[in-house]
Order: structure tokens, then sequence, then C-alpha cells
């Protein structure tokens, strides 16, 4: 088995208890507490990551804004905090090997998505290193009487909690921090407690980079303790969370209560429709690749197939087999396709949603098995015979889980694909260019895809309709939510 030796540095990194980054010092939790890292693919712990306490948040949050108010950040001109972030980006890839293996061994994934998974979040801090100079208000004529010049000012918001998850952890801290620190916020990062590794270690990367002490924070620990505490804090001006909708809308209640800027990307089911003059040599191993990939830990997974009632016998078999082909590995296996789920709790959560839709009456076509005695292994499955009022079909199982059903006209498979309640992500199979974009007008989701299953790009805006959250992500409107508007008005001539 070709199981990659772990780098000397990243045995380093794991071992011990990690701490927090707050005001440009590793400490302690107040409250001497820590959570196990453990590793999904063996149900073993490898170390422990900090568990802080309110008393830590409010450290955190005073040191971000110390050094938003205070510190050289806000004085620091726009190419000079696009320099910084180079360097970041520069640190990151002497490191990439490092950062890939902890990926890994935090979070399940194959050693291949890893190393995707860093090049993707380096791309994203240098994305964002291009628009720090590039911030700019604009000049206006207006109505009212006499003589005016009228200009504005782009602003940072402030100090920004950016909260987010385990599925993609580095991914999600570099899509929020790049924009971040563009803008000219400071923040408290605060990452998922079961993938935490990754993002202490960009922290010790961001002090490598020279990123001034207290710009960037980093507390671990509990949502319901960490996350309550950084939401509901007076000293933040903007959230920035991506997660699931339930955790999406306690936020969204905190923001209203303190009136604070808030970004959401949330949950999604995303309908993938296969017409019946699709190309099914692309669509089937692309359908398959976009539920299975990451263990089907994807918020943008096309997890509801709609395939017409013509082609829904070699499509439904076509991506079982192809999910029964994967390789089942540790990640370290540099041939493993499919590694662990996340969790014992998100393994218990994902065979628990199967075990329902089998009681429903829907049919386990293959799949649906523990694979293995250790780890959190599931087998890729394709549940037949669904319908749109099961729970399987309407709530978000976040696992390599494919729903199926079948149609036979155009208007029925649109009704069916906006049935629900998210609108993140939707995928269409067509020949015909007039079926393709018709559709994808109709399709009520933040991002379409036509041929394709997946697709995304940090100059294209991701987010979603619905519940699937608040704003976009990634390109202007990524960095958008970072800044605030000021208007000037100075009179030249009086009027009349």
């Amino acid at each position: 088995m070709p199981v990659i030796e772990l780098a000397p540095q990243t045995r380093a990194f794991i071992g011990g208890d990690k701490k927090m980054l707050i005001g440009g010092n590793w400490l302690d939790p107040s409250a001497d507490a820590a959570i196990p890292v453990i590793n999904p693919a063996d149900g073993d712990a490898m170390g422990r990551i900090a568990e802080a306490a309110a008393a830590d948040v409010d450290q955190a949050v005073r040191a971000a804004r110390k050094a938003f108010d205070e510190g050289p950040w806000p004085a620091m001109k726009p190419g000079e905090r696009a320099l910084l972030l180079n360097r970041i980006a520069q640190e990151m890839e002497a490191n990439a090997e490092q950062l890939a293996q902890l990926e890994t061994l935090d979070n399940g994934k194959p050693i291949a998505f890893a190393r995707g998974d860093v090049f993707a979040a380096i791309g994203a801090i240098r994305y964002y290193a291009g628009w720090a100079d590039k911030i700019h208000g604009s000049t206006h004529s207006i109505n009212m009487p006499g003589e005016h010049h009228v200009y504005t000012i782009k602003e940072p918001v402030g100090v920004a909690a950016l909260i987010v998850p385990w599925n993609y952890p580095l991914v999600m801290a570099a899509m929020k921090l790049g924009p971040c620190l563009a803008a000219g916020c400071t923040a408290v990062l605060k990452p998922a407690e079961d993938t935490s590794l990754s993002a202490l270690r960009l922290g010790e990367i961001c002090q490598e980079a020279g990123l001034p002490e207290g710009v960037l924070n980093i507390v671990t620990g509990y949502g319901h303790t960490v996350g309550s505490a950084l939401i509901n804090h007076p000293g933040i001006d903007k959230i920035a969370f991506t997660g699931s909708t339930a955790t999406g809308k306690i936020i969204a209640h905190a923001a209203a209560e303190g009136l604070k800027k808030v970004s959401l990307e949330l949950g999604g089911k995303s309908p993938n429709i296969i017409m019946p003059d699709a190309d099914l040599e692309a669509a089937i191993p692309a359908s398959a690749l976009g539920i299975f990939y990451n263990s089907g830990q994807t918020c943008t997974a096309p997890s509801r197939l709609y395939v017409h009632a013509d082609v829904a016998d070699a499509v439904v078999k076509g991506i079982a087999e192809f999910g029964k082909s994967m390789k089942i590995a540790p990640g370290l296996d540099e041939e493993s396709q499919i590694g662990p789920l996340v969790s014992q709790k998100q393994f218990d959560r994902v065979t628990g949603y199967i075990e329902q839709g089998a009681g429903e009456g829907a049919e386990i076509a293959s799949g649906g098995a523990r694979h293995g005695k250790r780890g959190y292994f599931l087998e890729p499955t394709v549940i037949a015979n669904t319908t749109n009022d099961m729970a399987i079909v309407r709530e978000e199982i976040f696992g390599p889980v494919l729903v199926t059903q079948t149609f036979t006209s155009e208007d029925e498979v649109v009704a069916l694909a906006n049935d629900s309640d998210y609108g993140l992500a939707g995928c269409v199979w067509t020949r015909d260019v007039t079926t393709a974009h018709t559709m994808a007008r109709k399709i009520k989701a933040g991002m379409i895809g036509v041929n394709t299953a997946m697709g995304a790009d940090w100059d294209v805006p991701l987010g979603g309709y619905k519940q699937s959250g608040i704003g976009r992500e990634n390109s202007r409107d990524g960095l958008e939510l970072y800044l605030t508007t000021k208007s000037v008005f100075t009179q030249l001539k009086a009027g009349w």
C-alpha cells in the first residue's frame, strides 16, 4: 500500500497541546481545557487543541480591536498589504506538503485532494493580494443647489469574526482571510473543533510572513461556547460564517441583535438534472465524482439526481458502478479516492439518514455499509425510488449519498428541482443549448453547472438562494463584504 511518510515537521506539529494565537502570542486557554484531535482514519487521538472560554474570546476580540484602532495595520499602504499577502502565500507554498498532511490527518480526505486544497488556498490569498491596492471610491455629480465636490471612500468595516467549517478547513479560512486582510480589517478566526490544525499552522505562517500582531487571532473550541461568545461580542463588526443552515440562523439572529454586517454560506441539496439527450459518457462519471468527492462533504455537491426515465437505468447503474470502483482507504494512501467521514458524529448522522431512507421505502441501489473495522469509512451510496417528501431528499445529508428519481418532462423536473428549502447550486446535462440556458434561468440556485457537476474560481461569486445563505463570497463581491462606504460632501459655491 503506497502510504506516504509523514514529514518530520508534520510529526512535530501534531504532538502535544496546541495553543491559541491572541495578540501575536500563543496562549493556553484560561480554563485549562482541551479537545482531543482525532484521526478519522482510525479513530485514534493525535494530540489536543485548546478549548477556549468566553474570556479567551474577549481577549482575542480586544487584541483585534487594538490592532485595528491603534496598530500599524490601519496606516499600512494598500500596496504594502498586497506584498504582505503575497508573502503569506509564498510561505504557504513553501510549507504546502506539511499543510496537506495536516489537512488529511485532521479531516481524513485523500492526500491528493488535500494538496489540491492547499493550492486553492494559496490561490485565494494571491487573488485578494491583487485586490488590496485596487479598492477605490468614486466621484459624483449631484442635484443639490450650488456647486459641490462629492466623493465616496471605501473603508474597512473593522473587526471580523471568521467562522469556518470542517469540510475544507484551509480553503475556507483562506477564502475569508484573503478579502478580510486585503480590505484592511482585522480578524478573529474560529476553525471547527474537528479540524483546527491547518488554521493554527496558517497562523504561524502569517507571523513568519510579518503580519502585525493582533491582526489575525485564532481561538479554538466548540461552537456553542466559543462561537456563541464571538458572534455576540460587541467588539465584532462583521461576521462571516460557512456551515449548516441551522447554525446560520442562530448567527443571523445574533447579527440582527447587534446590527452587525453578516455573510452566510450555508447548506445545499443541489439538483443534478440529466436530460435524455445528455452525453452520458461525460455525465455519469462527473455526477459520481460530484457527489462522492470529499466523501460527499461538500456544500455544493449534486446530491439530488433527477434523471429522465429514458436513460435512468443506465445512469443509476453507471454511477453505482463508478462508486464501487473507487478506492476506499486512509487519506495518507496515495491511491485513496474515498477517505473517512470527518468524525463519529458525522458517520452516525449519515448512516442514520440511509437507514431512515430505507425505512421510508427507498431502495439502496448500492453501498450504504461501513467499510472496514476502524475509522469512519462509508461506501459510496446510491438510493433509488425516492420522492421529494422524504427526509433524505429534503435534508442535507453531507455524505457520499446520492438520492435519485426520474422525470418525463422539463416542466416536471424544474418543479422538482425548485421544491427545496435550499438553493446553493444545480447542474443540467443536455446537448441542447436552448434547453441548457432556459433551465439555468429557471432553477433557483446561486450557481448552475451546464454539462459539469462542479465548478469554482476565485473570480466567480459563490453563494445561494433561499436558506443556502446571505451574500456572495469570492470575486469583488467577497471583498465588498469587508468594506463600508463613506460619502463626503464639500460645498464649493452656495446655491439659492
